[in-house]
């Protein structure tokens, strides 16, 4: 179970950067149990990159920004922790709420993680995922 939780982190943080205006621009910097963002993590290879379909994009754009968001919440609360094992339990229920915003919107973490790859890796994926971003679908 860490193994995924690590992965989906980085694709956390990926999203987060997408919520500020730079979508998965450059290389992955998570944060690792709690640290600032200046350890590097390598996405573990279980999550290879996919081509996805628009829908799949359009839910992953949905799900990145609940995801980012998730990130600024807890983010605070991991840097005030006390200790290794507060900052543990942070990171879980963090991780926690993340899979269940990311399967709401109708993703696995497995999708999810290798759509977030696809879309670091392809310049048009990027320019697609910015757009649907900045001009959400309204659903009435």
């Amino acid at each position: 179970m860490l193994r995924s939780s690590k992965a989906f982190v980085t694709a956390a943080v990926l999203a987060a950067g997408m919520s500020s205006g730079a979508v998965l621009a450059q290389g992955t910097a998570a944060p690792a149990q709690g640290a600032p963002a200046t350890q590097n993590a390598t996405p573990p290879a279980a999550a290879p990159a996919i081509q996805p379909s628009d829908a799949q994009l359009q839910k992953f754009a949905g799900a990145s920004q609940k995801v980012a968001t998730l990130a600024d919440e807890y983010r605070p609360k991991l840097q005030a922790a006390s200790d290794d094992t507060a900052r543990q339990n942070i990171y879980q229920e963090a991780d926690e709420k993340m899979v269940q915003a990311v399967r709401n919107d109708g993703l696995s973490v497995e999708e999810f993680n290798g759509i977030g790859q696809a879309v670091q890796q392809d310049p048009q994926l990027q320019q697609k995922l910015r757009a649907m971003v900045d001009q959400p679908t309204r659903t009435q």
